[in-house]
């Protein structure tokens, strides 16, 4: 049943984008804004806030990834699971453990895990999923994976950035250059507001 009404809800999500209604209600006006800036090298990033679990984030993901892609903009990438999600910390820590192996592993198993969301529902569904995708790129996975507490820290910064921004929903997003940042409200507008911000 659980099953049923998270696939449900994931259509219902995906009706909502096709017919380009998914826009944030009020922009965010951070109180921090210390991380909306390109990183070095860069003239324009995407600056995300995501979670895991979140099914709007998984949906936006492609877009996303499409829109990196096209434009060869930087994309920053901050944790925020949400409460209410009883994994997306978990798969937080673990997208943190890949990145010890390199950055693109990290992302690609992000990635992987928004593709592979709605067959994700418990903390042990997570685990096998993990584990098979360590295995599939010649990895095992430790018997404990972070046991200085280093990646839960890391990811708790992400939380704690976010907090101070006054982030309360994901994914949360923004195009940032050297001249300023803009939120992005309605994610089908991200490719005009790229085009805007290379112009600059």
């Amino acid at each position: 049943m659980f099953r049923i009404g998270r696939l449900f809800a994931v259509s219902v999500a995906a009706l909502v984008i096709a017919m380009g209604a998914f826009t944030q209600d009020q922009p965010l006006h951070p109180k921090d804004t210390s991380a909306l800036h390109p990183p070095p090298g860069a003239k324009v990033a995407i600056v995300e806030f995501y979670d895991l679990e979140c099914p709007m984030c998984a949906l936006q993901n492609p877009v996303i990834m499409q829109a990196v892609a096209q434009y060869h903009v930087a994309w920053e990438r901050h944790d925020f699971p949400l409460p209410m999600h009883n994994w997306s910390f978990q798969a937080a820590v673990n997208a943190r453990w890949f990145d010890t192996k390199s950055k693109q592993l990290g992302d690609d198993y992000r990635n992987a895990v928004f593709a592979n969301q709605p067959s994700i529902e418990t903390k042990a569904d997570l685990l096998a999923f993990t584990q098979k995708f360590a295995q599939q790129h010649g990895l095992e996975l430790p018997f404990v994976m972070d046991p200085q507490g280093k990646l839960e820290a890391e990811v708790k910064a992400d939380q704690v950035l976010g907090d101070r921004m006054g982030i309360h929903e994901t994914p949360t997003a923004f195009v940032v250059t050297d001249h300023g940042y803009q939120q992005v409200m309605d994610f089908n507008k991200l490719f005009s507001m790229l085009d805007q911000a290379e112009g600059q």
